[in-house]
């Protein structure tokens, strides 16, 4: 017997656009832990339900709980932060240097994203022409991630920031895992459905119709 798919009402659909509004990146978190039944499903889900090239699943996270390395971390990220803010001239320095640009000293959890470069996982399906689908999909994976934190009240930033080759060093992870991400998880200190960067005046949206292009 064939399963019935769900039928999306009206309300649904417009709870989802509303999710998708309020899905920000979140740089201000309260420090009261995440419920860890809470964290854990939210995690289960994401991984369970998030598509992959050729079924693959490269996705591999890092709970990041040591002070030690999380320190090491945070004083990798506001040297970057340093280094980056050079490439700035006067007035955009200025306001470079004003940005929030991580939840690092507050966010009770923390995660390390890798994605696998080669896994058996999948048996090559989809990649041989391009293999970066794999680093696709570890990004699906946290988008997917993204959604249901929000959707339980949690709040999630992408600290963005920082070099590959030190996470795996700091974090001693395997040669074959590449970093994707590093995420900040918590409850957010005040709500917006405004990006921080628009709020700040740093940059606007876009319009959709300067996007998109017919050939």
């Amino acid at each position: 017997m064939k399963p019935t798919p769900p039928e999306f009402s009206q309300q649904f659909c417009d709870n989802f656009e509303q999710l998708l509004s309020w899905r920000r990146d979140v740089r201000r978190f309260e420090t009261t832990p995440i419920d860890q039944n809470l964290f854990n499903r939210i995690i289960d889900q994401a991984l369970k339900h998030s598509p992959s090239v050729g079924n693959a699943q490269p996705w591999r996270l890092v709970r990041v709980t040591s002070p030690r390395k999380r320190q090491d971390i945070r004083t990798h990220v506001e040297t970057e932060l340093l280094q980056s803010g050079m490439k700035y001239d006067d007035e955009t320095a200025q306001h470079y240097k004003r940005l929030k640009l991580h939840g690092l000293d507050t966010a009770p959890e923390q995660l390390a994203v890798f994605s696998t470069i080669d896994p058996a996982e999948g048996k090559g399906l989809g990649r041989q022409t391009m293999p970066e689908t794999l680093t696709w999909s570890t990004v699906m994976a946290i988008h997917t991630l993204w959604l249901l934190a929000r959707a339980k009240g949690i709040g999630l930033g992408w600290v963005s920031i920082l070099r590959p080759e030190e996470m795996n060093k700091v974090l001693d992870c395997p040669k074959n895992w590449s970093f994707v991400a590093y995420l900040c998880m918590g409850v957010p200190e005040q709500e917006s459905q405004t990006p921080d960067l628009v709020r700040d005046e740093w940059q606007e949206r876009l319009p959709v119709d300067s996007l998109v292009f017919v050939r």
